[in-house]
């Protein structure tokens, strides 16, 4: 059985939020070599009327992957969720992003 406390907010059935959580994780920082959860990316997801609204930030308004990781967030979701379902991912910048959103395993990863 997951018991796994879902590191970002989370609104929806409950049957989708591991399968999310997980697509998340396995979408990698190129610059920093971490998955964007552990990373603190992600800020929120909420599934309501056949659509997945996912507000995530980046670590600064300049982050030249940007691109890659949306690219690589709508891949994994599309992977993991039924077919009709919608992903609109939000970049968002309020509250900025910050190292205190790293993950504990972020931290011990990046020697702090």
């Amino acid at each position: 059985m997951d018991v796994d406390i879902t590191p970002f907010a989370y609104e929806g059935p409950p049957q989708l939020r591991l399968p999310i959580e997980r697509a998340l994780r396995r979408v990698v920082d190129p610059e920093i070599a971490l998955d964007i959860v552990d990373v603190g990316l992600v800020y929120g997801a909420t599934v309501r009327d056949g659509q997945l609204a996912l507000r995530v930030t980046m670590t600064s308004a300049a982050c030249p992957v940007t691109d890659v990781i949306l690219s690589d967030i709508e891949t994994e979701l599309d992977a993991v969720l039924p077919p009709e379902m919608r992903v609109q991912t939000e970049v968002v910048w309020d509250p900025p992003w910050s190292t205190d959103r790293l993950s504990a395993r972020a931290k011990v990863f990046m020697g702090w």
